[in-house]
C-alpha cells in the first residue's frame, strides 16, 4: 500500500480529513484547520505523488482512494468513528470515489469546485506541467531565481507562488515534490471520473462551487445526485476555483454550518 504523509491539527471534536488539489499538499488547508478548532480536529493529507507522500507508478482514482481510506482508518483507530471528508478539485474526485467505496468510513462529504464529470481545462494543466518540467532545477540556486525563470511562461505571480511551494532544496540543487512526469502523462485520466457502477453514498454532501469558476457545471447535478442523493449545492459569490484560499471566511462559515447541522 502507498505510504501517505499527513499532518494532524487539533485534538478535540470530530475529525475532518482534507484532500488538496493538483500541485497542492495537505498544508494548503492549515488556515482552515486552525479556524475550525476547537469544534473540529483536522487531518491534512498529502495525496500520493504530492508533498511528502510516496510516488506511484500509475494514476488511478480507485487506487488513490483506497490508499487514503487505509490511511484514514489507521488515523482514527481504535475508536473507528466516521470522519468528515473535504476534497478540493483533484482531491474532490478522490474524496467522491473514497466515499462511494468506503461509505462506513465517512460521515459527511464536502466536494469543493469539482464534479463527477468535470475535469476543467486540461490544457491549462498541460501548460503548467510543461513549464515546471522545463525548469532546470539542478542549476537553480534559489526560489527567487526559479520564480524569475517561470515569469514568462507563467505570468500570474499568485500561481507561480503556489507552484513554487513544491520546490525543495537538495544536495544537488532543487527538486519538485510532485511526480510531474506521471501527472503530465495522466492528464486524461485526471480529467475523467471512474465508472462507479451502482455505488451510492447516501449521507449528507455539500457541493461547493466558486461563482467565477467553470469547474462545476449545473449539467453535472443529475449525475451528482445519482451518486450522492443528499447533495446540497452552494455557490460562493466572487470566488474562483480555489474557494478555501480566495474566500476563507465564507468557506469556514459554510463548512462549520454544514458539519454542525444535526
Amino acid at each position: 500500500m502507498t505510504t501517505i504523509n499527513s499532518t494532524r491539527i487539533g485534538e478535540s471534536g470530530r475529525l475532518v480529513v482534507f484532500l488538496h488539489g493538483l500541485f497542492g499538499r495537505g498544508k494548503n488547508f492549515t488556515r482552515i484547520a486552525k479556524d475550525i478548532e476547537p469544534d473540529f480536529s483536522s487531518l491534512l493529507v498529502d495525496l500520493p505523488n504530492h508533498g511528502e507522500s510516496e510516488w506511484t507508478e500509475t494514476f488511478d482514482y480507485v487506487e488513490l482512494a483506497d490508499a487514503v481510506a487505509a490511511h484514514i482508518a489507521e488515523a482514527v483507530a481504535p475508536d473507528d468513528q466516521p470522519v468528515h471528508l473535504v476534497g478540493h478539485s483533484l482531491g474532490g474526485k478522490v474524496a467522491m470515489v473514497l466515499a462511494l467505496r468506503h461509505p462506513d468510513l465517512i460521515d459527511r462529504l464536502v466536494v469543493v469546485d469539482i464534479g463527477p464529470n468535470a475535469g476543467g481545462s486540461t490544457g491549462v494543466f498541460d501548460h503548467l506541467l510543461s513549464s515546471l518540467a522545463a525548469l532546470d532545477v539542478d542549476r537553480i540556486e534559489s526560489r527567487t531565481e526559479a520564480d524569475e525563470a517561470l515569469r514568462d511562461p507563467i505570468p500570474e505571480a499568485a500561481i507561480r507562488g503556489f507552484l513554487l511551494q513544491n520546490l525543495r532544496p537538495t544536495s544537488a540543487g532543487y527538486s519538485w515534490q510532485p511526480n510531474l512526469a506521471l501527472l503530465h502523462s495522466s492528464l486524461d485520466v485526471i480529467g475523467d471520473f471512474p465508472d462507479m457502477g451502482d455505488a451510492v453514498f447516501d449521507h449528507r454532501v455539500l457541493w461547493v462551487a466558486g461563482e467565477r469558476s467553470d469547474y462545476v457545471d449545473r449539467d453535472d447535478l443529475p449525475q451528482m445526485r445519482r451518486l450522492f442523493p443528499r447533495t446540497t449545492l452552494l455557490t460562493v459569490k466572487g470566488s474562483g476555483h480555489w474557494v478555501h484560499s480566495e474566500k476563507p471566511r465564507e468557506f469556514v462559515s459554510a463548512l462549520t454550518a454544514f458539519l454542525s447541522r444535526p
